[in-house]
C-alpha cells in the first residue's frame, strides 16, 4: 500500500472534518495488524485505547469513612475493617491511552513491547504529563521496548524530554514540534543503559519506521507510514486540500 505523508487531525481543515481520536484508533489497529504479521509465533500484539480513564472503583465518603462496594461483604468476611488513611494526596491519573501492547505467550501473556500515540490529553497539563510520562518510564525500567508517536499540533509539551529526563538524562534531545521515538533497555559491560532513536515528524512528510525492540531482544520495524495509510483508507479520511 502507498503511504501518505502526515495531516494534521487538529486544526481545519482535517480537524473540522473528522474526529482525531477515531483516527487514533485506526492507527493502533492498523500498526498492531502489522506487527502481527511480522512477530514469529508465540508472540502477538493487540491495540489498547481507552479515552477519559477513570478510577474502576467509586468509593463513597459517609461519616469520614470510605465504603465502596463490596465494604460490608468483605467486613462480614474478616472480621475487620481497615482504618482511617493517615493521609490523602491527589492522585495523577492517565487521562487518555492510545497504545499498541506486545506480548509473548510464554509462561502466560507477558508485556515485551509498546508503541504509545499521544493524545492531547496527555499534553495539556503537569500532572497528565507526569502520568505518562511515570508509565513509559515504568515499561523501560522493567526492560519492555517502548516507541512513543507524537503528532498533537495543539500542545507544545516535548513528553520525549520529559521522559529522559525522568530516566536520568536531563539534556535536551533537540526534538521540537512533532517527532517519534525508540527506545531499548539494553545492559552492556555490567551496565544498564538506554539506546534512543528520534526522528522529527512534519506535516506534509511521511512518518518513519521505527525499531521496536521486545523484551528478549527481538526487534521488529514499526511502519508508521504504512499502518498510517491504511487508518487513512480504513476511516475513509477526505482527499489531501479537501
Amino acid at each position: 500500500m502507498t503511504s501518505v505523508t502526515l495531516r494534521d487531525h487538529f486544526r481545519p481543515p482535517l480537524g473540522a472534518q473528522r474526529h482525531w481520536h477515531a483516527f487514533h484508533s485506526a492507527w493502533a489497529t492498523a500498526i498492531a495488524a502489522g506487527l502481527n504479521r511480522q512477530l514469529p509465533e508465540g508472540y502477538f500484539a493487540e491495540p489498547n485505547v481507552q479515552y477519559g480513564i477513570e478510577i474502576d472503583v467509586a468509593t463513597f465518603e459517609e461519616g469520614g469513612l470510605a465504603n465502596g462496594p463490596g465494604a460490608s461483604e468483605g467486613d462480614a468476611v474478616f472480621g475487620w475493617s481497615a482504618p482511617a488513611p493517615v493521609r490523602t494526596v491527589p492522585l495523577a491519573l492517565m487521562t487518555d491511552v492510545v497504545e499498541v501492547q506486545v506480548f509473548h505467550r510464554e509462561g502466560g501473556s507477558t508485556l515485551v513491547g509498546a508503541a504509545e500515540l499521544v493524545s492531547p490529553a496527555n499534553k495539556d497539563r503537569a500532572e497528565h504529563r507526569g502520568a505518562f510520562v511515570s508509565k513509559c518510564a515504568a515499561y523501560l525500567q522493567q526492560g519492555v521496548g517502548l516507541v512513543i508517536v507524537d503528532i498533537v499540533t495543539q500542545r507544545l509539551a516535548n513528553l520525549h524530554d520529559e521522559l529522559l529526563a525522568r530516566v536520568g538524562e536531563p539534556v535536551a534531545s533537540g526534538l521540537s514540534g512533532l517527532y517519534a521515538a525508540a527506545y531499548r533497555p539494553v545492559e552492556r559491560g555490567g551496565e544498564p543503559r538506554l539506546d534512543i532513536w528520534q526522528e522529527s515528524l512534519a506535516v506534509g512528510q511521511p512518518p518513519p519506521v521505527l525499531p521496536l525492540w521486545l523484551r528478549g531482544g527481538l526487534c521488529v520495524p514499526v511502519d508508521l507510514a504504512a499502518a498510517y495509510a491504511r487508518a487513512s483508507q480504513d476511516v475513509r479520511l477526505p482527499p489531501q486540500g479537501a
